[in-house]
């Protein structure tokens, strides 16, 4: 039997106590507009860290499950509540990596420098393939029925407007990858292409050009350049993220689960999802996200460190990295000890604000014409070039397609748990076609603007200004280096310092709040210290990584855990389609 009873409200239909996320509830039920539960366990009203109820006629599903009910908990000389196996076997797992790691350096930098190409060898037609099975699902769901299907019961409303829900939905994505990039990516691109194909005396392309490269014509290889960034950086990315974020949305807002990965694949497992099954997702979901992220801090270090030795001459080096990280985790903490409002909200609006300034200072002092132009161009480029990037079979280009593509989208799949969650919680009141367009479009544009702003000035700088540097630079450099041939390079380069420092925060703190709530059996508002634990252990596994290998293993890490959670996305595929047809339509 349910652990839960039922109460009629008149013609309003059927209404239950929500306090201790019993989900026992008849399919094809109304509940009222403004409900008194959520998951936390908590009353609290909707847009609280709690989630509501559904508002209107919503498909729930049936479970005995409480939310909590395989946790431990307690106050000991802190406070717990963690899903035992969860947590204790991620956490147990990492910590022996990172052990590992920092005992064996010397031995585990060739062991990863060969697992990252083994993996990106044989696999990255799976990768690939797997990116366009995400886009083509999320474009036939816009133009198909289901797209009608609102998040949050029929009769639900947004929580957020267009302009805040569009500024969420940029912040994100936004991450450190876009300022070690931004320059990076475009201007290798661009010098690959321009030499052309090389092979070897085997016959075998050597070269890291996309698709045939443009040898000579400048303006060809600038064009494929900056369409081959936007590939890696618009519609796959962001098609990723949203069916992670979709599906989420979906089986919280409307089937009444716990915000946690394995509430997904109820369709497929049915009641299994609470045992084993349910926690070998939550698990690969966790190490996703701490290897996803790692990567990202380990690449912000990197940068951070080249940027305050091309200012301040103070040399980059394994020590100034490791202090850099520790002196980032530190603010990380004191981000999740302040809180959602004071901590993260906070430091998200300084980091949008800096961004967007450095993007407006770029654009103004830049080659401003070019830019504004070039942006509508490298749109149409972007399309024009799209089906013969995403092809996965019968390449040529194998380091571009291996040495990026499959890097990128594996790096995206673990970043995947991490911004769809956020996205999810913020998207409540959205219909799957509103939610789909916006998700992929209004991010993706913003992305060509980036990069547009970014990787075209450098272009720019290269081909019409004469500036070799930045094309000679190495990559961690080379945003510093396009800042130094505009006006006030001391002070845009001091904010770009600061601007993947704070990046690399909210990155951390973020992701400890999603990592927690993964490994706390989907609560929303565990103890904090549990958060503490989670942004410690991502700067100690960024450390280990970049001792043990540096970039290399960071990539490796990424990838070897994106792989089994891409295999875990297309089967939750399934899953949400089976959950959109048994909804009920706008």
């Amino acid at each position: 039997m349910a652990r839960s009873s039922r109460f009629h409200f008149g013609a309003a239909g059927l209404i239950r106590p929500w306090h201790a996320c019993a989900w026992h509830i008849s399919k094809e039920v109304h509940v009222g507009k403004n409900p008194v539960g959520n998951l936390s366990g908590k009353s609290q009203a909707p847009g609280t860290e709690g989630i509501p109820a559904p508002s209107g006629e919503a498909n729930l599903i049936e479970t005995d499950y409480v939310i909590g009910q395989d946790n431990i908990s307690g106050e000991f000389s802190f406070s717990l509540d963690i899903h035992g196996k969860v947590f204790l076997i991620s956490a147990a797992t990492v910590l022996l990596f990172v052990v590992m790691t920092l005992a064996l350096q010397n031995e585990v930098e060739p062991l990863f420098s060969a697992m990252r190409s083994w993996l990106t060898r044989h696999l990255a037609w799976f990768f690939m393939s797997a990116g366009n099975i995400f886009v083509l699902l999320c474009l036939a769901l816009i133009v198909s029925p289901l797209g009608r299907v609102r998040l949050g019961g029929r009769d639900a409303t947004p929580d957020h407007t267009y302009l805040g829900w569009f500024s969420m939905l940029f912040a994100a994505g936004m991450g450190i990858g876009l300022m070690f990039y931004g320059v990076a990516e475009p201007m290798s691109h661009y010098a690959a292409a321009m030499g052309g194909v090389t092979v070897d005396a085997s016959g075998v392309r050597t070269d890291w050009a996309p698709l045939e490269g443009a040898k000579g014509d400048m303006k060809g290889a600038a064009d494929l350049a900056m369409a081959a960034t936007i590939f890696h950086w618009g519609l796959h990315p962001w098609a990723i993220y949203a069916i992670v974020a979709l599906s989420l949305a979906l089986f919280s807002f409307n089937k009444g689960l716990p915000l946690s990965i394995r509430s997904i694949f109820y369709p497929l497992l049915g009641e299994r999802v609470w045992g084993w099954p349910g926690h070998i997702i939550d698990i690969l979901a966790v190490f996703a996200t701490l290897f996803g992220l790692a990567t990202s801090l380990g690449i912000g270090a990197e940068q951070a460190a080249a940027g305050i030795e091309h200012l301040f001459g103070i040399r980059s080096t394994n020590v100034s990295k490791v202090l850099l990280i520790i002196g980032i985790t530190l603010i990380a903490l004191w981000s999740v000890l302040a809180g959602l409002e004071k901590g993260v909200k906070l430091l998200s609006e300084i980091n949008m604000g800096l961004a967007l300034l450095l993007l407006l200072f770029i654009i103004v002092v830049g080659p401003t014409l070019a830019i504004l132009t070039g942006f509508f161009k490298n749109v149409v480029t972007y399309v024009e070039y799209l089906p013969a990037l995403s092809n996965p079979f019968g390449r040529t280009d194998t380091e571009f397609t291996q040495g990026w593509t499959a890097f990128y989208w594996a790096w995206w799949i673990s970043w995947s748990p991490f911004v769809g969650m956020f996205i999810a919680r913020v998207s409540r009141g959205r219909t799957v076609r509103e939610f789909l367009i916006s998700v992929l479009l209004v991010p993706s544009l913003v992305s060509v603007l980036w990069m547009t702003t970014f990787g075209g000035t450098a272009i720019d700088q290269a081909t019409l200004g004469g500036l070799s540097g930045v094309t000679d630079a190495v990559l961690e450099l080379k945003l510093f280096v396009m800042l130094e041939g505009l006006p006030l390079k001391e002070i845009s380069s001091l904010l770009g310092i600061v601007l993947v420092i704070v990046f690399f925060t909210t990155s951390s703190d973020s992701g400890s709040l999603v990592i927690d709530t993964i490994t706390a059996g989907g609560k929303v508002d565990a103890p904090v210290p549990q958060r503490v634990f989670w942004a410690v252990i991502e700067g100690v596994i960024a450390i280990a990584l970049l001792l043990g290998g540096g970039l290399v293993a960071l990539q490796a890490m990424a990838v070897s855990t994106g792989l089994p959670f891409a295999i875990v996305l297309l089967l939750g595929c399934i899953s949400l389609v089976k959950g959109l047809l048994s909804e009920p339509r706008s």
